[in-house]
């Protein structure tokens, strides 16, 4: 199976409104970052959303529009559920478009997005079949095996997802034993690496790098970065890890 990247940067995105650093103003492509989301692709045909932001219209169409199978969200934050609305050509027929999420999750969206769930509905506006995950226990997906993975957003428990041979984990601050035990020696490792310095609510890069080395995964890639992490090329990465970009796609070795 393979894994697109259809945006790696963080809330604000890269580069950030206004800002002139080095890495805003890089003419490196890798360092124009969308709000973070993926995209799962089986090699049966099968494709898998991973969070579905603000910029999803954009990162849909620049991977050619591809068909999708279902939506899997890690939480319900605006970076990875903002663009739930563009899912709407989804939901031709009908359709109403199968996403997997934790019961808040499920709430929130049925909150932020209330004309997706009115009695009434508007005609056009895209409808969901919402089916409620909980942490550590797997669903399936189109004959597909799916692992909720629990970690702490600071304060907040989310969740990210275990499948064939990927771990794909964002917006991590503290990871449970039983996460780490769940991924350790899995094929391909996707985290969250924001920064540098340490975040409330995000590891910073040295804390990644210390999960990877843990969890030695075949090999590992970073996402969810900001603008502090500096360009590109300025960071030396051990042996097997690497920033991942948008639009990279990864091949990734099945595990059972």
């Amino acid at each position: 199976m393979k894994l697109l990247f259809l945006g790696t940067g963080t809330s604000i995105g890269v580069p950030v409104i206004g800002c002139n650093c080095a890495t805003c103003t890089s003419t490196d492509p890798c360092d124009t970052r969308l709000r973070t989301s993926a995209l799962l692709m089986f090699d049966d045909g099968i494709n898998v959303l991973i969070d579905c932001g603000p910029d999803f219209r954009q990162q849909i169409l620049a991977a050619g529009s591809p068909e999708l199978e279902a939506l899997v969200l890690t939480h319900s934050h605006y970076d990875h559920t903002g663009g739930i609305d563009d899912l709407r050509p989804y939901c031709k027929g009908n359709r109403h478009f199968p996403t997997y999420c934790t019961a808040d999750v499920d709430a929130d969206l049925r909150v932020r997005n209330p004309w997706s769930f009115a009695e009434k509905l508007y005609p056009g506006v895209p409808t969901f079949d919402i089916r409620d995950i909980r942490p550590m226990e797997s669903f399936d997906i189109a004959g597909h095996t799916f692992l909720p993975l629990p970690v702490m957003h600071a304060a907040l428990p989310i969740v990210g997802y275990m499948t064939g041979g990927l771990a794909y984990i964002t917006d991590c601050k503290a990871m449970p034993d039983e996460t780490l035990r769940a991924i350790t020696g899995v094929d391909t490792l996707v985290i969250n690496a924001l920064r540098h310095k340490e975040h409330q609510s995000h590891i910073c890069l040295a804390q990644a790098l210390d999960i990877i080395r843990r969890a030695h995964p075949r090999i590992a890639y970073l996402i969810h970065m900001s603008h502090d992490i500096g360009p590109e090329a300025s960071v030396t990465l051990p042996p097997g890890v690497h920033f991942a970009h948008d639009g990279l796609l990864i091949e990734i070795n099945q595990q059972s």
